[in-house]
């Protein structure tokens, strides 16, 4: 994994415990899922992202058929 190994990632997870404190692990950790959850999304979704109200969707549906 990039070529570190079980001792620089202790340290490292060391250094991040030193900076952030215990509390905030968890925060930092769900904020970290989310950004790779919507990059994930954001990467396979759609290209357009549709705003159209739904009232609006509701009648060109109706139009078309």
């Amino acid at each position: 994994m990039f070529g570190l190994g079980w001792m620089e990632l202790v340290i490292i997870l060391v250094i991040v415990l030193i900076l952030f404190g215990a509390g905030k692990l968890p925060e930092i950790g769900t904020s970290l899922g989310k950004g790779i959850k919507n990059f994930k999304k954001a990467t396979k979704g759609e290209d357009e992202i549709d705003v159209t109200p739904e009232k609006e969707k509701k009648i060109e549906t109706e139009s078309k058929q």
